[in-house]
């Protein structure tokens, strides 16, 4: 993530962003760059997508890949989740029909220049949502995700791990392989994964 490029209200980063070719996330008043993914993201990114639409085709839920923005309204936080997933009716900011307000789920593929961020200030900030029941923290050198889910009392967590496991999505009724999450994702040797490109 870049350096703020200079304080603009929300109105103005929303007539700016929209006028943009590169995404911006926008927080107290600063833009920030988003620098590019990798080809590895890229491809976890398109599994999950496919993988969570095709099983959401018959039901009320839209599925979003990288381009939808986020408000998180309790903070001011604009963002660009890598997957986003809303049942129900979606809330949208205005009438340009581009800043979500009621994620169900969001996931975040992490890489090694935003890991600490989607883990921290980022995940905080995500369970000021009203509306977000889940969200997932995607690895990318390994078959690794970690597991957010809101219950009454506060938030629970799961990591699962290899590419034997899968993942029961409560928030939307749907159930996420590692293998199908991974799929055509090589790993390192060294990074604990074994699957190859296919």
């Amino acid at each position: 993530m870049a350096l703020p490029r200079q304080r603009m209200t929300p109105d103005e980063y929303l007539a700016f962003e929209r006028g943009s070719d590169a995404r911006h996330e926008y927080f107290n008043g600063e833009i920030y760059a988003m620098s590019g993914a990798s080809r590895q993201h890229n491809l976890i990114t398109a599994n999950l997508s496919r993988n969570l639409g095709n099983q959401l085709e018959d039901r009320p839920c839209e599925v979003y890949q990288s381009d939808m923005r986020v408000k998180v309204s309790a903070t001011g936080l604009y963002t660009y989740p890598d997957i986003v997933v809303v049942c129900g009716e979606p809330e949208l900011e205005d009438l340009h029909l581009d800043t979500l307000l009621n994620p169900t789920l969001l996931i975040e593929v992490m890489s090694p220049s935003t890991e600490r961020y989607d883990r921290g200030r980022k995940s905080e900030q995500y369970r000021r949502i009203d509306s977000l029941q889940e969200y997932l923290l995607v690895a990318q050198d390994r078959p690794h995700v970690e597991q957010y889910w809101r219950q009454t009392q506060g938030w629970l967590f799961q990591d699962v791990a290899g590419l034997d496991s899968q993942i029961s999505l409560a928030s939307i009724g749907c159930t996420l392989s590692l293998q199908a999450v991974y799929q055509k994702v090589s790993f390192d040797t060294d990074s604990g994964g074994s699957l190859r490109e296919g």
